[in-house]
């Protein structure tokens, strides 16, 4: 029996407030994180809230494990690009281990 190890995810539902702005921290933000092991699975699309409230914009990015994921989100250069991503949305964003 083959085990997998888990694998790490961060998570974030956007709400863009500058859309001007916000595509600069989509441009810088990608070769970051894709560098530290990001796959996009979920980039923005289509979406409708069935139940509950959240932003307009979704993300799911996959790592090789939840460590690998968390160390992207707190990387010096991703945390820098971030503030562009701060100052033109609301965002809740997780990291969580799945499989």
């Amino acid at each position: 029996m083959r085990t997998t190890m888990p694998k790490g995810y961060i998570i974030a539902h956007i709400k863009v407030t500058d859309p001007e702005l916000y595509p600069e921290y989509v441009r810088l933000d990608t070769p970051i994180l894709q560098k530290m092991g990001a796959n996009f699975i979920v980039r923005g699309g289509r979406n409708e809230v069935v139940e509950g409230t959240c932003g307009d914009r979704h993300v799911v990015m996959e790592f090789p494990s939840y460590e690998e994921a968390l160390a992207a989100y707190n990387d010096p250069d991703y945390q820098e690009v971030a503030e562009i991503r701060r100052k033109s949305a609301d965002s809740l964003i997780l990291v969580v281990e799945g499989t």
